[in-house]
């Protein structure tokens, strides 16, 4: 029997710097600075603070808010690794190297600066194309919205107020824990539970009071035993962490090639390739797919976008109950609407109905009824004034 995971609402994240006329929204930004503790940091051997060492140089990527905007992107369930630093900063990891991202605001529009916290400049070429590398800059998100926009007037509303929720290219080992973290468990588990097997990489430097790690190598995650991950409070999933670590160990040429090779393949046999480890159902499978696997047209399906696709793609379904056969027909509804790139769509469709943008879209919405009332009104008053 497959039991399907139900998809966890994101923390509450700042909503759009300003709408799409440029006008500002925010105000007040709540900024979550709070640290998880680690069960080994203690123990490790750790690095001066990075408030000690020189500031590092911060660069612009020349991005438009169209292309990348941090507060739709990294607080959206897609990586529970990335923190939010300060007001629209996100720190994390790409590779070996500690980096924040923050959106900036200037005359011509947002655009997104990088800082490399403990990557040499030697190295630092190497790292930015990571960084891209990660960010799927390869990928015009603009002309993709258009595209989407231009066939369904629903993604079109949505697209205008939600532009730059991008689809992130994760390291495939990475986001395949973090994701069995993720089966039936709430964001504050979750985050608590990544935390830990960071902490079991490479201690790189604290930010803002919260310490960061390269993401463990396998072979440093077979050092963590069943028994520790369960006093840490894993649950059932520390078998299913254990027991993944040794089927990938087990693969010729590696588990991480292995888990790289899947990217080569059509989306139905990454997900039966997937499903083969531990703690790996279809649901877990098409996110991997669709975060770490070029897989762009991965629908993972749970009962929120269960909800979007009855209310929008196949009314006829409404009421009934979601089954394993209905997920396939719901990924394929997406698809048959949204093409080889229908999981970037799913996610902005889910990023609207998270609570926060679902209050944003209504005030927005709000506002353009009420500007359109008005230039009507204008309209008609001058059009009066002229035939006098």
């Amino acid at each position: 029997m497959i039991t399907y995971m139900k998809r966890q609402r994101p923390l509450p994240s700042p909503p759009s710097i300003t709408t799409a006329t440029g006008e500002p929204i925010l105000s007040k930004i709540t900024s979550t600075n709070s640290t998880i503790s680690s069960y080994y940091s203690s123990k490790k051997p750790r690095k001066a603070l990075i408030s000690d060492l020189k500031t590092p140089k911060r660069v612009t990527l020349n991005l438009n808010k169209s292309e990348l905007f941090l507060p739709l992107t990294f607080p959206t369930g897609q990586t529970f690794r990335w923190k939010q630093t300060s007001p629209f900063q996100y720190t994390g990891v790409v590779g070996s190297h500690l980096v924040s991202l923050i959106q900036l605001q200037d005359a011509n529009g947002t655009d997104v600066a990088y800082t490399f916290h403990n990557t040499p400049t030697s190295d630092q070429t190497a790292a930015k194309s990571a960084l891209l590398d990660f960010l799927n800059m390869s990928i015009c998100l603009s002309d993709l919205w258009k595209e989407f926009s231009a066939s369904d007037q629903r993604f079109s509303e949505l697209a205008e107020h939600l532009s730059g929720a991008r689809v992130l290219r994760q390291d495939p080992l990475e986001c395949l824990i973090q994701f069995i973290c993720s089966s039936n468990n709430n964001i504050k588990r979750i985050t608590q539970m990544v935390d830990f097997i960071s902490s079991l990489g490479n201690h790189l430097g604290v930010v803002e009071g919260i310490e960061f790690y390269e993401f463990p190598s396998l072979d440093q995650l077979s050092k963590v035993s069943e028994e520790e991950l369960r006093k840490a409070g894993f649950g059932y999933r520390a078998k299913y962490i254990t027991g993944t670590v040794q089927a990938l160990q087990s693969k010729p040429g590696g588990g991480a090639a292995w888990l790289a090779s899947l990217r080569e393949l059509e989306l139905q046999n990454t997900i039966e390739a997937l499903t083969t480890l531990p703690g790996v159902g279809p649901k877990v499978a098409a996110c991997i797919a669709l975060f770490s696997l070029d897989q762009h047209h991965a629908v993972p399906v749970d009962t929120h976008v269960w909800k979007i696709a009855t209310r929008y793609l196949i009314p006829e379904l409404a009421g009934t109950k979601l089954t394993p056969k209905l997920c396939s027909r719901v990924a394929d509804a997406f698809v048959e609407k949204y093409g080889r790139y229908a999981g970037w769509a799913q996610t902005l469709l889910f990023i609207a109905e998270l609570p926060s943008q679902k209050a944003l879209l209504q005030s927005l919405t709000t506002q353009t009824k009420e500007a359109a009332k008005d230039v009507n009104h204008k309209k008609s008053h001058h059009f009066r004034a002229f035939i006098k």
